[in-house]
């Protein structure tokens, strides 16, 4: 998918919460359908790092037939509890599926498919994973040129934004 944005070159993706994401529209009841798939994409984004794409599409397949159910007379509120119990059958389902990775050519094949199939990157992402362990984090950032890729272990704790208080600052012209 090709975004076109008001400032830089668009953007191609075929990432299903960046393309939510970019989704404004018009009509303020179909931005809203729009904003509720959003949240949908990201959580799925949150939770799992992937699916966002099919997240938006069984979400959508979802309220369709819930639009067409209660339009034939269907209770909401039925169809609702009926919409979560299902919900609850299939993530159990899928939690009996699905199978810990113990090796790091497990993890290699992960991250290569994550990576759109570049077996050099998910190599260098389970050689990362190899190296700060199962607590570990690792954080991956974009690079100028795309042959261009390296991995740095940093020792240490990792905070998301600034100091936890004003008084850990020793040096304050850094």
């Amino acid at each position: 998918v090709v975004i076109e944005s008001s400032f830089g070159a668009p953007k191609i993706t075929k990432d299903g919460v960046t393309v939510a994401k970019a989704l404004i529209l018009e009509d303020k009841y179909e931005n809203l359908a729009a904003q509720i798939l959003k949240e949908a994409a990201s959580k799925s984004n949150d939770n799992a790092g992937d699916g966002t794409t099919t997240t938006v599409v069984l979400a959508k397949a979802i309220a369709q037939e819930g639009i067409r159910q209660v339009a034939a007379g269907a209770n909401p509120m039925d169809l609702k509890r009926g919409i979560e119990a299902a919900a609850k059958v299939v993530v159990d389902e899928i939690k009996k599926m699905s199978k810990t990775i113990k090796s790091s050519d497990e993890v290699a094949q992960v991250a290569t498919v994550s990576a759109n199939g570049d077996a050099d990157i998910g190599k260098k992402l389970a050689e990362a994973f190899e190296k700060v362990g199962k607590d570990g984090v690792v954080t991956v950032e974009e690079a100028n040129k795309s042959d261009d890729f390296e991995v740095q272990i940093v020792e240490g704790m990792s905070f998301d934004r600034g100091f936890l208080s004003p008084y850990f600052v020793t040096n304050s012209e850094k």
